[in-house]
């Protein structure tokens, strides 16, 4: 990791922690409870969708995966290995479906859920920037998910604040479809 994404990822995390402890609390209630109508339209129906629980100042993604198991969307959630060189997958999961620890202590599906391939990846990150480039932690999960599934949509879920000009990128890092935050849509043409 280079010093200067290290700086970044700092500075990006400090401005959201700031952003999300800024909210009124109606407002952190309200945002991300859905997928807008632009974006549910572009999703094919019974498409399977992969959602992160998110910690901490993320983007908030309880909501959205009620949202969509009630509109009957396959679900999974990503799972990690026991370390940091191990990929992650995918694993199947619907509400109720039992979670365990995993890496840092993310709820996870249990190891006995079924593996599966994401139509879209709906993707935590740290901060994107105006074409559509992600930074996420730094271990680099989500890249190596993303090319070895090049068709799955890609799409970042954060608040405003994460947004910067321009992120400083490596040749391993994969661009998103789309962002979609809690006051705009951003969408990238697929080359």
């Amino acid at each position: 990791m280079t010093t200067e994404r290290a700086a970044l990822r700092s500075e990006i995390l400090a401005r959201r922690a700031a952003f999300v402890a800024g909210l009124p609390q109606s407002v952190r209630n309200l945002a991300f409870r859905v997928l807008p109508t632009p974006v549910l339209a572009q999703i094919p129906e019974g498409a399977r969708i992969s959602v992160y629980h998110s910690m901490g100042s993320e983007a908030p993604t309880a909501n959205l995966l009620e949202f969509l198991h009630e509109r009957g969307f396959k679900l999974c959630l990503p799972r990690l290995g026991e370390s940091i060189k191990v990929d992650m997958e995918f694993a199947e999961w619907a509400p109720g479906d039992v979670l365990v620890p995993g890496q840092m202590r993310i709820p996870q599906p249990a190891p006995q859920a079924a593996t599966v391939v994401p139509d879209i990846v709906l993707t935590p990150m740290v901060g994107f920037d105006k074409a559509l480039n992600r930074i996420g932690h730094g271990a680099g999960y989500y890249d190596r998910a993303f090319a070895k599934m090049p068709n799955a949509r890609r799409i970042g879920i954060a608040w405003s604040c994460q947004m910067v000009d321009a992120l400083p990128i490596e040749p391993w890092d994969m661009p998103l479809d789309m962002v979609i935050t809690e006051a705009q849509i951003f969408t990238r043409e697929r080359a």
